[in-house]
C-alpha cells in the first residue's frame, strides 16, 4: 500500500499502477535480475574470492535504508532497534572488508607471505581467518603481520582510514542513543539535580534533600509521570481526550463520585485532572489554608490528623475524595473557603487535583454532582461544628426571597418586552399608513 492525504491506500490495481511508474521500479528490476548467471559462459572472466557478477544487488541498499526507516518509527524500542542496526552494519562491513582481504590474498597467492590467507584446506577457516583479520585492521588494534608488497600497504592505510571513519560514526550514532535516552527520561520525570543543587548553595540538605531524591526515585521506579500534560498538549484536543482516557480512565471509575457518570462526560472531565504523587509525611493541605483544589485518591491511604500532626482521625483511602468543603458554596459554612482539615499522605500517594474553576464548570454541567457533595459537605460541617444553622436558613430565605424578586423582574421584563412590541407594531402601522398618503396625495398633486 501507500500513502494518499495521510490514509493507507491498498488497493492493488492502483498500487500496481503507482509502482510501475515510479522510479524505484527499474532498479529494483535490475537489481534482482540473475547476472551470476554470466558466469557460466565459457570464456567469462572470472574474479577469484569476489562474485563480482551479483554486484547489482547492492541497488537494493536504498530500499534497506527505507525499511530501516520504517521499523526505526514504528517499533516501541527506537533506541534498541539503532543500535542492532549499528551492530549489524558493523558486522557487515567487516565480513566485506574481509571479502577483499581474501580476494587479494587469492591475487597475491595464499600462503606466500605472512601477511596473506593461508592456504588451509577448509573454507570456513579460510574465512573465519579474513574475518579476524578484518576485525583487527577496523577495530585498530594491531598484532597483524607486517606488510610486505605495495598492495598489502595499499589495502593497510585503506583499511585504517576506513576504520577512523567508522569510529567516527559508530562514537556519534552511540552518542545519538544515550541523548536520545536521557532526554526521553527528562521528558516524562523531572531531575532531582537542580533540586539538590539548590538546597547545597543554601547549606540546605541532608534528610530534606535525602526525601527529594527518594520522591524523584519513587516517580521513576513506580512509572509516575507528572510532567504528562506537557508531552500530550501539542495533539488535538479531542485525541488528547482519547490518550489521557484510556490512561486514567479505569482509576477515575473507581472514585465514588464518577460511577454515575456518563462515559463521554469523564472523558472531558479527565482532561481537566492533573496528577500529582505526595511523598511519606507530607501535608497534602493544612487545615486554614486557602482551599483552590480539591483531590481524589487514586493510590495511596491519607490520614486526617489532628493539631499537632500526630493523632489520626481517620483514614482516607483509594476512590475518596476530599477538600471540596473550601471550593463550593455551602449556606452556613463559617470556615468559608479555608481548608477544614489538616491532610497527611501515610506512603506514597498518587492523587489526582481538580482546580476550582473546573470543579465549577463540573458543577454546572451536573446539578446532581453538586447536591452529592454539597449534602457531604454540609454532613462533615455538621460533625465538625462549623455549620451555623441560622445563618444557613438565612441565606436560605434570602436566597429564596432573591429567587422570587428575579421571577417577578423577569415577569415585569416580559411585561416591557409584550409592551414594547406592539408599541413597535403600532409605530410600524402607523408609518405605513403615512407612506400610503403621501403617494396619494403625490398622485394627486
Amino acid at each position: 500500500g501507500f500513502l494518499e492525504d495521510g490514509i493507507l491506500v491498498q488497493d492493488l490495481s492502483r498500487t500496481r499502477w503507482r509502482y510501475l511508474r515510479s522510479w524505484a521500479f527499474p532498479w529494483d528490476m535490475i537489481a534482482v535480475l540473475p547476472t551470476e548467471l554470466l558466469c557460466l559462459l565459457p570464456g567469462a572472466p572470472r574474479v577469484p574470492g569476489v562474485p563480482a557478477a551479483r554486484a547489482n544487488r547492492c541497488l537494493r541498499v536504498p530500499r534497506l535504508f527505507e525499511a530501516f526507516d520504517r521499523c526505526e518509527t514504528r517499533t516501541g524500542w527506537p533506541n534498541a532497534f539503532r543500535m542492532a542496526k549499528l551492530m549489524l552494519c558493523l558486522l557487515l562491513g567487516i565480513h566485506w572488508h574481509g571479502c577483499l582481504y581474501f580476494a587479494l590474498s587469492a591475487h597475491l597467492g595464499l600462503g606466500v607471505d605472512p601477511w596473506v590467507c593461508p592456504s588451509f584446506a577448509r573454507l570456513l577457516r579460510r574465512y573465519l581467518h579474513s574475518f579476524y583479520f578484518s576485525t583487527l585492521v577496523l577495530a585498530m588494534v594491531g598484532d597483524t603481520p607486517a606488510a610486505q608488497r605495495e598492495e598489502e600497504l595499499l589495502f593497510l592505510t585503506a583499511g585504517f582510514l576506513l576504520a577512523v571513519l567508522g569510529f567516527a560514526t559508530i562514537t556519534g550514532s552511540i552518542s545519538t542513543v544515550i541523548v536520545n535516552l536521557s532526554s526521553a527520561a527528562a521528558a516524562f520525570y523531572p531531575d532531582a539535580g537542580p533540586v539538590r543543587r539548590y538546597l547545597r548553595a543554601w547549606g540546605v540538605g541532608g534528610r530534606l534533600a535525602g526525601r527529594v531524591v527518594r520522591w524523584h526515585q519513587h516517580l521513576r521506579a513506580q512509572r509516575k509521570l507528572p510532567a504528562e500534560w506537557e508531552v500530550l498538549q501539542h495533539l488535538p484536543r479531542g485525541l488528547r481526550a482519547e490518550v489521557a482516557a484510556s490512561v486514567h480512565l479505569e482509576a477515575l471509575r473507581r472514585v465514588g463520585l464518577f460511577r454515575s457518570w456518563e462515559h463521554g462526560v469523564l472523558r472531558q472531565l479527565v482532561l481537566r485532572l492533573r496528577p500529582q504523587v505526595f511523598g511519606p509525611g507530607e501535608f497534602v493541605c493544612r487545615r486554614g489554608d486557602v482551599g483552590r483544589e480539591m483531590y481524589f485518591i487514586r493510590e495511596g491511604c491519607l490520614a486526617v490528623v489532628a493539631e499537632d500532626g500526630v493523632t489520626r482521625l481517620a483514614v482516607l483511602g483509594e476512590g475518596l475524595y476530599f477538600g471540596e468543603i473550601s471550593l463550593i458554596n455551602i449556606k452556613g459554612n463559617t470556615a468559608g473557603n479555608r481548608r477544614t482539615a489538616n491532610i497527611l499522605s501515610i506512603g506514597y500517594s498518587d492523587l489526582f487535583c481538580l482546580g476550582k474553576e473546573d470543579l465549577a464548570e463540573v458543577l454546572a454541567e451536573f446539578p446532581c454532582a453538586r447536591a452529592a457533595m454539597e449534602a457531604k459537605g454540609r454532613e462533615l460541617l455538621l460533625r465538625m461544628g462549623l455549620l451555623n444553622t441560622a445563618a444557613e436558613a438565612a441565606a436560605l430565605a434570602a436566597e429564596a426571597e432573591a429567587q422570587q424578586r428575579l421571577q417577578g423582574l423577569e415577569v415585569a421584563l416580559e411585561g416591557l418586552q409584550t409592551r414594547a412590541a406592539r408599541l413597535l407594531a403600532q409605530l410600524e402601522a402607523s408609518a405605513l399608513r403615512t407612506a400610503l398618503r403621501v403617494q396619494h396625495l403625490e398622485g394627486r398633486l
